[in-house]
């Protein structure tokens, strides 16, 4: 049972006498870009006029030109808690929104049904059809788990009928126990399997794929989270398709030096996922899990390895608000984050984290104008958007052997080794 909608809303807020937070290993640069990005962006929309401006409740809207940037928790704790209902899963019934819904959002307490936007349709192509059988033989075949199939995606149907899956690695059962995630858990999993890495280069070349990517459960049961497993599975993979693009999506290795190991594999992209914004980090990911060191993690990969994109996601619905959410993205951009995405949270099953509000597409598309706008390299959000979606892959493919064509093309080799 989670704690009283007051205490819930005092995590993460600094206040008078609060400690100060946990320094990364940068801080001075990081404090720096975040400071210059609150600026230009209260420069830029002093009376709260902008494409999110519309989405804010009126007194909110009102009061983000006297302090656009101001911690939300004072301001949640004026809110009463609504009685619990019967039915709530791991946040106990209790709201966790500090404001009552923006103006476009539909409260998902008086809504439960998810509305039109995210029913998801077949798409009714028998080519579709047919890769992804194909796609769902070749990964029982090779006893591979999916993060599509663990964690109940809804874009299964569109990303393996396009011949793209998210491979999760160390197994199918994690040490941690997030409240919105339905992957299997334990504290003591199955040990890992050290023919994976071999295997999953195999399954990889067999689809014929340009562009892949990992993930993985947490494993804070091994020395160093997985991290080794994860890089042989890189270099297993380079090694077999030395032009494929590797994407993977990374634990936090409990603020080690895991996530660095992963890039010196050669991976092309490095995925660390935030998930939520600051105030709601205790509520909704493990304890062992917060915003300071996934930000660290992601800032420590882009300060050792400045050419590898760093990419995160956070989930809408669980309870933020809008003057969160732009804060969130601000400390992104500031932490030199390259890529974000935006999707709708979806409760897997009746023992998860409750919906607080369903998010419309309108408001994705806002984020979307608005985060290009603070300069991320690529931006992507909708209901459906999640952190490894097939849309985004091809855009990230495109970016990456553009970069490397320009490199070659500088340097004076041929563009044709750019696709290496």
């Amino acid at each position: 049972m989670l704690r009283s909608i007051a205490a819930a809303a005092a995590i993460g807020r600094a206040g008078p006498g609060a400690p100060p937070p946990r320094r990364l290993a940068s801080t001075g640069a990081y404090g720096a870009r975040l400071v210059a990005l609150r600026q230009q962006l209260a420069e830029d929309d002093p009376d709260g006029d902008s494409s999110i401006g519309a989405f804010l409740p009126a007194a909110d809207n009102a009061n983000r030109s006297a302090a656009p940037f101001s911690t939300f928790g004072a301001a949640a704790e004026t809110v009463a808690a609504p009685p619990a209902d019967a039915d709530g899963g791991a946040n106990g019934g209790r709201r966790l929104s500090p404001t009552a819904p923006a103006s476009d959002r539909v409260d998902a307490y008086a809504q439960p049904r998810k509305p039109d936007w995210l029913r998801v349709r077949p798409a009714g192509d028998p080519a579709a059809a047919t890769e992804y059988n194909r796609l769902r033989s070749t990964v029982r075949a090779a006893g591979l788990a999916t993060v599509c199939e663990e964690a109940r995606c809804p874009n299964i149907g569109e990303c393996w009928g396009g011949g793209t899956a998210t491979i999760m690695l160390m197994g199918d059962t994690c040490t941690r126990g997030c409240r919105f995630c339905s992957i299997k858990t334990s504290r003591a999993p199955p040990p890992l399997d050290p023919g994976e890495p071999a295997a999953t280069a195999a399954s990889v070349a067999s689809w014929g794929l340009k562009y892949v990517v990992l993930t993985s459960v947490d494993r804070d049961d091994l020395p160093d989270g997985g991290a080794a497993h994860i890089a042989a599975t890189v270099r297993a993979l380079k090694a077999a398709q030395p032009d494929l693009l590797v994407e993977a999506l990374v634990p936090d290795f409990g603020g080690s030096g895991g996530a660095e190991a992963v890039v010196e594999a050669g991976v092309d992209v490095l995925a660390h996922n935030v998930e939520t914004v600051p105030r709601l980090q205790r509520a909704v990911r493990d304890r062992r899990a917060n915003w300071e060191q996934s930000i660290e993690v992601l800032e420590r990969v882009k300060a050792a390895s400045p050419g590898v994109l760093t990419k995160t996601s956070i989930m809408l619905g669980v309870g933020e608000s809008v003057a969160e959410v732009r804060d969130a993205l601000t400390r992104l951009r500031a932490a030199d984050v390259d890529v974000v995405t935006l999707g709708q949270y979806l409760r897997p099953t009746p023992k998860h984290l409750k919906v607080e509000e369903w998010v419309p597409p309108s408001e994705f598309d806002a984020w979307v104008r608005e985060a290009e706008a603070m300069g991320f390299a690529y931006a992507a959000g909708g209901p459906l958007v999640r952190s490894s979606y097939r849309a985004g892959e091809l855009f990230l493919e495109h970016l990456i052997r553009g970069r490397r064509a320009t490199a070659m093309s500088e340097r004076g080799t041929p563009a044709v080794a750019a696709a290496a």
